[in-house]
């Protein structure tokens, strides 16, 4: 099996991820919990995008770091092309709200490109570095500092007044809010989903403990390469 043949299963996995994860931010949740607002807290992105460290980590497992970094790069192409083109295709056929502005969508997809592809990197150098340990160590360190550096840089990138250059602010996102709905402290709401979108990114990263054991499991004799 050659290269491109074996990597293009998670290079496929990682694009559905992020194209997926770079649609629903877009969208706070809507609800309530008694008195938390769940729009000031969370966006559907928030559950969607851990796995892309899955995918990752996996990839590393089975065919070693270089393959990985492979992977992140082609797979982070894919995405943020994805990213531009996909939105504004599904609106028109009906399957979400509303229109994002094209200026919006660059700023979206420069954000995620840049949080996507340090992170994943980073992700992986720290997993290729602990990968002879217990078997948990390693995609639970990884994800965690991969998990936090994204979401410090896409938030920021996306969101932030200070990046209004890469294209316009969601007035929404600069509103103030009580920080994470609850706390007697206001915040633009852009870091209180920040903040959720972290919790439920550590959250999964545990829960996708339970897939990667049973994978590597399978995989007790990787291929790796350098």
């Amino acid at each position: 099996m050659t290269s491109f043949s074996r990597s293009l299963p998670f290079v496929a996995a990682m694009a559905l991820v992020v194209v997926a994860s770079n649609i629903l931010v877009q969208f706070p949740m809507q609800g309530q919990i008694g008195g938390l607002s769940l729009a000031d807290l969370l966006t559907w992105g928030a559950f969607t995008y851990p796995f892309s460290f899955l995918v990752t980590d996996l990839a590393n497992r089975r065919y070693g770091p270089a393959v990985a970094r492979r992977i992140v790069f082609v797979g982070f192409m894919t995405a943020v092309v994805c990213s531009i083109l996909v939105p504004p295709f599904l609106f028109r056929h009906g399957l979400i709200e509303f229109e994002t502005a094209a200026d919006r969508l660059v700023r979206i997809a420069a954000a995620s490109g840049a949080a996507f592809l340090s992170a994943q990197l980073l992700d992986v150098t720290v997993f290729n570095r602990l990968r002879r340990q217990s078997w948990w160590r390693a995609p639970i360190v990884g994800t965690l500092v991969g998990s936090v550096f994204d979401t410090m840089v896409f938030f920021t990138v996306a969101f932030s007044a200070a990046f209004a250059f890469a294209g316009p602010n969601d007035s929404f996102a600069l509103e103030t809010a009580p920080l994470m709905g609850i706390f007697h402290i206001d915040a633009m709401r852009w870091v209180s989903w920040a903040f959720g979108d972290l919790s439920v990114k550590l959250i999964i990263a545990v829960v996708a403990l339970i897939p990667y054991r049973l994978l590597a499991a399978r995989w007790s004799q990787p291929t790796v390469a350098a």
